[in-house]
Formats: structure tokens, C-alpha cells, sequence
């Protein structure tokens, strides 16, 4: 195994959910943070899918203690230059290209690629990524799809992401070959909008409790 699948697990297996969060307002970053952390989710994905995305990545990274802060939907290499400088310390991507994967190759900053397919993860572990994201999940084919590839399919290990909730994401982390799942139930806009950390702690903590 290498040294950065190895940093990539580590990350991943810190909480069985890592919020995946679209961020509209910078300013909300850093208190969204913390009440992540403090119900147990310390590894944090922000997606590049507002303006404000970049910034926040580096509000989280530079004021948030114990938040590990994650770069998501990185599509190519600038975004992922663009990504690492602002203090991301894992990268996510919805599917795979040559482009990323030689970009990933050239950075100590792990990547989960993206994969959906039989072919894609075949492809993926070619290339020495062992670790995916299962994206997207539910519209995919489910646990069910995703139990099926167990078997055959070994080496791949799984971070699910995509119409997961608190109701079905035990469906999937009973499977052998998922360390995680990705989610963006913890954080829902009317609560981030509403200012109510508290709540947002509280979904937090519901989620960390799924590891049992």
C-alpha cells in the first residue's frame, strides 16, 4: 500500500460520514466547521461548485482545529493546483481522466477518484488507486450494485457518495468493501442558512454513531 492511499485511509476512516458540503457563503465556513467537528466529523469535503468554495477550504484549514478539509467535485488539474493551495489535504472527483491522475501522481495529496462502473474500477486499480468514491451512489445501482462488485472486484475499497442518508447509509457500511460514506444530509441548507450549529452538531453526532 502506498503512502498516500495509506494518508487517504486514515482520513476516511476517522467517521463513517464525510459531509459533503456546498458552501454559497464564505463567512459560514468556519462555524459550520466546528459544529462538524464537535459532533465528530472532523474530515470535510467542499465542493468546487460555488465561488465561494476556495475560500472557505482555506477558512477551514487555517482556523478550524481538528477539521481535516477536503477539496471536492475537482474536475481537472488547475482546480486541483488551485485546490491544494488552499490547504486541502485529500481531493474528490465525481469520475476519473488521465489529466487528474497524472496531476494526482505529482502531488503528496491523496486522491479518491471518481468510479460507477465494473470497467472504471478496473481501470482506477490499473492505475495503483485502490481506494474510490461510489458516485453517484444510489442512482448507480445502490449497495446492492456495490455488494456485488465485492467479490470480484477486491482490491477496491469504497466511499459512497450520492443519495446517501441517515435512513440507508447503514446499507452501506455494512459492506466489505466500504470504509465510508459521503453525505450532505449533516449539513442541510436551511439549517446553515438559519445559523443553527447546534442542530447541525446534533446531525453530526447522529451520523458519527452510525460506526457503531
Amino acid at each position: 500500500m502506498s503512502s498516500k492511499t495509506e494518508a487517504l485511509l486514515s482520513i476516511l476512516k476517522l467517521q463513517p460520514v464525510v459531509p459533503v458540503l456546498i458552501i454559497e457563503d464564505a463567512k459560514t465556513a468556519v462555524p459550520l466547521a466546528r459544529a462538524l467537528v464537535a459532533g465528530g466529523l472532523k474530515a470535510i469535503e467542499i465542493t468546487l461548485r460555488t465561488p465561494a468554495a476556495l475560500e472557505a477550504i482555506r477558512a477551514v484549514a487555517d482556523e478550524v482545529e481538528g477539521a481535516v478539509a477536503g477539496a471536492g467535485t475537482v474536475l481537472n488539474a488547475h482546480q486541483w493546483d488551485e485546490a491544494v493551495a488552499a490547504g486541502s489535504k485529500f481531493i474528490v472527483s465525481p469520475g476519473t481522466t488521465e489529466t487528474l491522475l497524472d496531476a494526482a501522481a505529482g502531488s503528496q495529496v491523496p486522491l479518491l477518484p471518481g468510479a460507477a462502473t465494473a470497467s472504471e474500477v478496473m481501470m482506477l486499480l490499473d492505475a495503483g488507486q485502490t481506494v474510490m468514491k461510489f458516485f453517484p451512489a444510489e442512482q448507480a445501482g445502490g449497495a446492492a450494485y456495490l455488494k456485488s462488485l465485492s467479490s470480484p472486484l477486491a482490491g477496491a475499497t469504497f466511499c459512497p457518495t450520492g443519495g446517501i442518508s441517515l435512513k440507508n447509509a447503514r446499507d452501506y457500511l455494512s459492506l466489505p468493501n466500504v470504509v465510508c460514506v459521503g453525505g450532505s444530509w449533516v449539513a442541510p441548507k436551511d439549517l446553515v442558512e438559519a445559523g443553527d450549529w447546534a442542530g447541525i452538531t446534533k446531525l453530526a453526532s447522529e451520523a458519527f454513531a452510525l460506526r457503531g
